[in-house]
């Protein structure tokens, strides 16, 4: 595998943005894990937009340690979807996003560790799949993978981890729908004590 200059994305993150008018609400309510998707092209300001959304996440001393991969080769996506505990269908997608944190050697919450990385790059992911769901783009947070296949099929460094990986693509089979049974808010919210 040699090496190869990656493809850089440059977005302007100034007033030239273009806004979607979609209720936040609306979108929480209805974003599902895709399973299944249509090959068609992502337009580049559909894109920017939501790794835009992903850029201006919030993070611990604003410290950013996340880095995104789009992965956009065929061949790449196949043997990244089989270091994924053979999820197929996320080589479906265009374009599968790898989202990556970097250790950042602060113990966040006095127990994470190296690990407290991990909190800031979800919220940057949460931010990254809302805004695909506001652009009717479908994602699947994707948990089940090896760590150490993935950084060495797309040369991730050594203090770098993966957090979570996504396909992102317009869906081809299901809808945007409001979730099954959640459990009741008096199951999960307490008031001055666990």
């Amino acid at each position: 595998m040699g090496l190869h200059k990656p493809e850089i994305l440059i977005y302007p993150h100034d007033t030239s943005i273009q806004v979607v008018d979609v209720d936040f609400y609306e979108v929480v309510r209805t974003r599902r894990s895709i399973r299944s998707y249509k090959p068609d092209p992502i337009p580049d300001d559909v894109l920017m937009r939501i790794l835009e959304a992903a850029r201006i996440a919030p993070s611990g001393s604003n410290r950013q340690p996340w880095k995104f991969i789009l992965v956009k080769n065929e061949e790449l996506k196949k043997k990244l979807a089989v270091a994924c505990h053979d999820q197929t269908f996320i080589a479906e997608a265009p374009i599968i996003i790898v989202a990556c944190g970097y250790n950042i050697h602060w113990n966040r919450g006095e127990y994470m560790g190296d690990l407290s990385m991990l909190v800031d790059v979800s919220i940057a992911f949460t931010h990254l799949i809302l805004a695909a769901r506001a652009e009717g783009l479908g994602t699947c947070w994707i948990g089940s993978f090896s760590n150490d296949k993935v950084k060495k099929l797309l040369g991730i460094p050594e203090d770098v981890n993966v957090v979570a990986i996504t396909p992102l693509g317009y869906p081809k089979d299901q809808d945007f729908e409001e979730p099954g049974p959640r459990k009741p808010l008096s199951e999960i919210i307490s008031i001055d004590r666990f």
